[in-house]
């Protein structure tokens, strides 16, 4: 029995040693579950949006769909809200430009009702929705 509890312990320590020479966290892959830098682009931007900071919220919005977005959805929301900061700017021609982007990036894509019915952006989006079905 004895001889068996001194051929087990080396092989316990072996295991255990091997058990702590991973490397960091991060080797395993683990890090592609945060955010990648577009997603926070976007995030940021819509943020900035919210909180009212347009020029920076453009920034953020377009930094994000350069660096790439990874689904259309994502891009059809940077573009929506470009197209809510150009309306807001009296750039009526640029509002109608992201509207259009949106509609390329996801073909479903449409506006809530409150949205849709806003005095600023809604005839733009309207129109453009139009122009889809001819």
């Amino acid at each position: 029995m004895r001889s068996r509890v001194l051929i087990l312990i080396p092989v316990l320590l072996l295991l255990l040693g091997t058990g702590c020479s991973s490397g960091p966290v991060r080797d395993v892959g683990l890090d592609k579950l945060s955010p990648r830098k577009a997603e926070q682009e976007l995030s940021t931007g819509i943020t900035n949006y919210e909180d009212g900071n347009y020029k920076a919220a453009a920034k953020n919005l377009q930094s994000a769909l350069d660096l790439g977005l990874t689904f259309d959805g994502d891009a059809a929301r940077a573009h929506k809200y470009l197209a809510f900061i150009h309306c807001l700017s009296n750039r009526e021609k640029q509002c109608r430009d992201e509207f259009k982007k949106a509609f390329e990036k996801d073909n479903k894509f449409d506006l809530d009702p409150a949205e849709t019915g806003h005095p600023i952006w809604g005839p733009a989006f309207r129109a453009v929705k139009a122009e889809r079905k001819k």
